[in-house]
């Protein structure tokens, strides 16, 4: 493993939300994470559904701040989160929002006007690149966020869900991105539920239950174990 570049300490975070008039209620998402990141590393997060695997993406990218805990890093990095539910303006066309992502995965206006092209060219999205997004589909938003977060080449790539998106053609051809961004040098961490894809992708895993990291290591060694524990008695 090489040094690592992010690192998690027992981070823990808590959601407040209101509960009615000047009365508030908590969730713990995440109560106690550690594990390191190397750079050029590829890591899955695994864990049944609300476990926190979100979360903890949107504290990498430093979206959310912890509530306990430390996440350091060895030096400043540009991470990008790549998501179902990007923050494009629903009323901006897709080049717009294109370039809205650039700024605000810490590129510059000049950057993203640059890689424009290529950016239109590998969402496939022809002549709805000029439209509104608010007229996209769920996997043609994927195409635009997947497109916009692979040409703007980030420290670390996050990718929350989005490689099962889409028509089997496209998965395909982002699946193979992906895997040239690696050999490349890309740091990568992603979730997802597809075995396949982290069996074939990830070189660790980092699985997480009810808030903890409940394993990390090797994906061959990792992955089996968090399969058994689906399969039990009580498994969401």
């Amino acid at each position: 493993m090489s040094a690592a570049i992010l690192t998690f300490e027992n981070v823990a975070f808590r959601y407040r939300y209101r509960a009615g008039l000047m009365r508030f209620k908590y969730h713990d998402a995440l109560t106690d994470i550690s594990f390191s990141l190397g750079r050029g590393e590829t890591v899955g997060v695994v864990g049944r559904n609300g476990a926190g695997k979100s979360t903890l993406l949107r504290l990498m990218a430093g979206i959310l701040a912890p509530s306990s805990g430390r996440i350091r890093m060895a030096e400043p990095l540009n991470i990008s989160l790549l998501t179902l539910h990007p923050g494009f303006s629903p009323e901006l066309s897709g080049r717009e929002n294109a370039v809205l992502g650039a700024l605000m995965s810490g590129r510059s206006r000049r950057t993203a006007l640059e890689r424009m092209e290529d950016i239109k060219r590998f969402s496939e999205l022809g002549d709805w690149f000029e439209k509104p997004i608010k007229s996209y589909s769920t996997g043609m938003l994927a195409r635009l966020g997947f497109a916009v977060a692979l040409e703007m080449s980030p420290d670390v790539l996050l990718v929350d869900e989005v490689l099962g998106v889409g028509d089997e053609a496209f998965r395909a051809k982002s699946t193979a991105a992906m895997k040239q961004k690696m050999l490349s040098g890309q740091t990568v961490v992603f979730v997802s539920h597809q075995a396949p894809i982290l069996r074939e992708l990830c070189s660790s895993l980092v699985w997480v239950e009810e808030g903890v990291t409940r394993m990390v290591g090797p994906t061959d060694e990792v992955l089996p174990r968090y399969q058994e524990a689906l399969t039990q008695p009580g498994a969401r």
